[in-house]
């Protein structure tokens, strides 16, 4: 059986694997009691979003054999999560990504390197590279999640 931290690592190999941009894996069981990662990745338009949340079912159930116990936001794919329990993988497309920061929200949490899934050149935004940095300014962040209009990853709720 997978560890959370290999289950985590394995989203985010099967997210790079199809070209998703911005992989964060953060490590929040001290900062939140509902898992133990979040994995936090970007596709640039709604069918790279599918490919990529469909490269991450398929590669958790055949290598680690679990499946997500919960899917949100396969209606308009701008923000899907999947909820394999003690792992929460999020997959935005960027104006969602941007304007939710969810990374920033517990910006004092570890951030796993992705060297341990084996993903050797993570492409990343300037935004996303400053937050690596240690330079995102976790306010802004904060406050833009909280004006949101209250709508669940996609605005609709299962």
């Amino acid at each position: 059986m997978k560890t959370s931290r290999e289950i985590a690592l394995l989203a985010a190999l099967a997210a790079d694997e199809k070209k998703a941009t911005d992989i964060i894996v953060q490590e929040v069981r001290e900062a939140i009691a509902v898992c133990d990662y979040f994995v936090i990745a970007t596709g640039a338009i709604d069918r790279q979003v599918d490919a990529i949340c469909e490269a991450i079912e398929e590669k958790l159930r055949l290598e680690a054999d679990v499946k997500p116990i919960g899917r949100e936001g396969y209606g308009q794919l701008t923000w899907v999560l999947l909820d394999y329990g003690d792992v929460i993988v999020h997959v935005f497309q960027p104006e969602q990504r941007d304007f939710y920061r969810i990374e920033s929200l517990w910006n004092d949490v570890p951030v796993v390197d992705l060297l341990e899934a084996g993903i050797t050149h993570p492409e990343y935004s300037d935004r996303i590279s400053r937050f690596l940095a240690g330079q995102d300014d976790s306010e802004d962040a904060v406050e833009a999640a909280s004006t949101g209009d209250g709508d669940t990853a996609n605005g609709d709720a299962n």
